[in-house]
């Protein structure tokens, strides 16, 4: 039983807002730091790779939708990736990054004072790349759940890049947010777990954030993306209008 877990989800390999999430007190001394998945495409995904791999046991790793089609990329299984810095930033992996890329799990669970079972995910419990929101419907967040042992009570998924707490069907469902490419509002967004969930924003210098990246990565567009995904200029609402149609709302029941 674990009394604090730190979750962070989708880093898109930004080093300054990772390196300014891990300097905060209390994911130093949580139990277990998290990572919900999207880990490493973004403009610096060896270095945030190299720094997760560092911090040894105390990283529990969670693979997801982006982080698959990286490792598909580089080995030959897809010949494109929607997000147009995914292709850099898979080219920029060594070997040793693929492996463990490829080894990740889809999900795991972990006790937690106060929550009991949790389990992680980066989407839903069943797909690395499916959509729920903070309004999804509760019978969508019913087939979502379908297979979910009834011990399960609480769930962590990420993907959406938006922090919410919600219920539904009696399990407590928490979305830390976006450490790298936040939407909103600015900062790094992560989670504290145990006894109850704290959602948590660290905030950093985003212009020597924009400058670091730009010096540190070679990404062609890399002035552009930093401005636009660390000033988290798409809105919750840009987000939610994007990713409404995806959960299922418009289907008739």
């Amino acid at each position: 039983m674990l009394n604090r877990v730190a979750v962070l989800s989708d880093i898109h390999g930004v080093l300054p807002a990772l390196e300014a999430v891990l300097a905060e007190p209390d994911v130093g001394t949580a139990d277990r730091i998290v990572l919900t998945g999207d880990i490493a495409a973004g403009p610096q995904p060896t270095r945030v790779l190299d720094l997760l791999t560092g911090l040894g046991d105390r990283v529990s790793w969670i693979g997801g939708n982006a982080d698959r089609e990286l490792l598909e990329y580089r080995r030959g299984q897809r010949e494109t990736i929607p997000d147009p810095i995914a292709p850099w930033a898979a080219d920029q992996l060594r070997e040793d990054h693929l492996d463990l890329l490829s080894s990740l799990p889809r999900s795991l669970s972990l006790s937690v004072q106060g929550l009991g079972k949790v389990l992680f995910c980066h989407a839903t419990p069943r797909d690395d790349e499916e959509v729920v929101l903070v309004d999804s419907r509760l019978d969508r967040w019913q087939e979502v759940f379908d297979g979910l042992g009834t011990d399960i009570r609480t769930v962590v998924c990420g993907h959406t890049h938006m922090p919410f707490v919600r219920l539904a069907h009696g399990r407590l469902v928490i979305n830390p947010g976006s450490v790298g490419m936040p939407y909103g509002r600015t900062g790094g967004h992560w989670a504290l777990l145990g006894p109850g969930v704290e959602l948590r924003t660290t905030h950093f210098d985003l212009q020597a954030a924009a400058t670091r990246l730009g010096q540190d990565s070679s990404y062609p567009d890399i002035t552009e993306w930093a401005d636009y995904f660390l000033h988290a200029r798409a809105t919750d609402a840009d987000a939610l209008a994007a990713f409404a149609p995806r959960d299922g709302r418009d289907r008739t029941p």
